[in-house]
C-alpha cells in the first residue's frame, strides 16, 4: 500500500513533468497531469511511481523513483531533487536506472506484484483510501530486458507488457523483450 502524505512539495509533480518534457524536447504548450500508478518497494524505502501527462495531443509516461538519499553513480538518471514537507528532501530518479524500481516493474510484468493501493494520510490524522487515476495490468508472459514507453503514441512491445488505463486512454507503458 502506498502511503500518500498530505504535504507541500517543491517542485510540484506538474512542474517536475513539465521540466522533464521540456528538457527532452517533447511537445509544446501547457502540460496536464492525468494521474499515476505506484508499486510498493518490499523494503519500504523507495517510492516507485509512474506519471501520465498530456501535452497538446500527445500523452507521455514518466516512471520515477523517490529516495531519501541520492542513488550512487546515477547522476545521469537524476530527474530533480524535491522538498517534501513531511519526508524532507527527496531525490527523484528515472525508474530505468533505479534497481528497486526496475525490480518492481519486472515483478509486475512477471505477475508477481500488483499495483499498490493508495492510502492518503491527512494532517488531521484521518486516513482515506482512494482509487488511482491510472490502473495497470499485465498482458502476456515472458522474460527479457525491461523497456519503458515514453511517448504513448509509440509504445514499446514485448512478450509481456504492462497496459495502463485512465479516463480517456490506455497504452502499453513497459515491456519485457
Amino acid at each position: 500500500m502506498a502511503v500518500i502524505h498530505q504535504a507541500t512539495i517543491a517542485p510540484t509533480k506538474l512542474e517536475l513533468v513539465t521540466s522533464w518534457l521540456d528538457d527532452a524536447g517533447l511537445g509544446e504548450g501547457p502540460v496536464e497531469l492525468v494521474g499515476g500508478y505506484r508499486f510498493d518497494d518490499p523494503e519500504g524505502e523507495v517510492g516507485v511511481e509512474a506519471l501520465i501527462a498530456r501535452r497538446g495531443n500527445d500523452t507521455f509516461h514518466l516512471p520515477l523513483s523517490y529516495r531519501g538519499a541520492p542513488l550512487a553513480d546515477a547522476e545521469d538518471g537524476l530527474v530533480c531533487t524535491m522538498e517534501h514537507s513531511a519526508l524532507g528532501r527527496r531525490w527523484i530518479h528515472h525508474a530505468r536506472i533505479d534497481p528497486v524500481a526496475v525490480a518492481c516493474f519486472r515483478r509486475a510484468l512477471g505477475g508477481e506484484q500488483e499495483q499498490a493501493s493508495l492510502e492518503y494520510h491527512h494532517e488531521d490524522g484521518t486516513v482515506e483510501a482512494r482509487e488511482p487515476a491510472v490502473r495497470v495490468r499485465r498482458v502476456g508472459t515472458g522474460t527479457g530486458d525491461l523497456v519503458f514507453t515514453t511517448d504513448t503514441s509509440d509504445p514499446v512491445t514485448g512478450s509481456a507488457t504492462l497496459l495502463a488505463s485512465w479516463d480517456g486512454g490506455e497504452a502499453v507503458v513497459a515491456a519485457l523483450r
